[in-house]
């Protein structure tokens, strides 16, 4: 499996605003010069993590972004599924019926396996655990 950037700049994004939590709205300007992100990026990642109830927006000369919850609450799981959907390695993880060889198929189980193993480990590590990694 291979995340796409927006899995991986979006937790760059998510642990920037955990570095600020409790400080108020971070500038998207703030954001993109210390994770090196272009703000237009920046503004696509946040529409899913906003979308997912993961960060706040607030408008005006002091606005920006800022987590909606404590970051000790948020997973590296919540922030991935919220940017790049369920991983489902291939079709037949995520819906048994894609595949007709589904019933049968001598590998679809490895696949629900490491599809789950991936779910595990991301749900594992909340925002602040990473945090506290750097």
């Amino acid at each position: 499996m291979k995340l796409s950037t927006k899995g991986r700049y979006g937790l760059r994004v998510m642990l920037e605003l955990t570095r600020h939590y409790g400080e108020g709205p971070i500038a998207v300007d703030v954001i993109a010069e210390k994770q090196d992100i272009s703000g237009k990026y920046i503004h696509v990642l946040v529409m899913g993590l906003k979308s997912a109830g993961l960060i706040r927006a607030l408008r005006g000369p002091k606005g920006g972004y800022e987590l909606a919850k404590d970051p000790g609450d948020i997973t590296a799981l919540d922030v991935v599924t919220a940017l790049e959907g369920r991983n489902t390695l291939v079709d037949c993880v995520g819906n048994k019926s894609f595949c007709s060889h589904s019933n049968r198929c001598a590998t679809r189980e490895l696949w629900c396996d490491i599809a789950a193993a991936v779910e595990e480990t991301l749900a594992g590590f909340s925002l602040r655990d990473l945090a506290k990694k750097e």
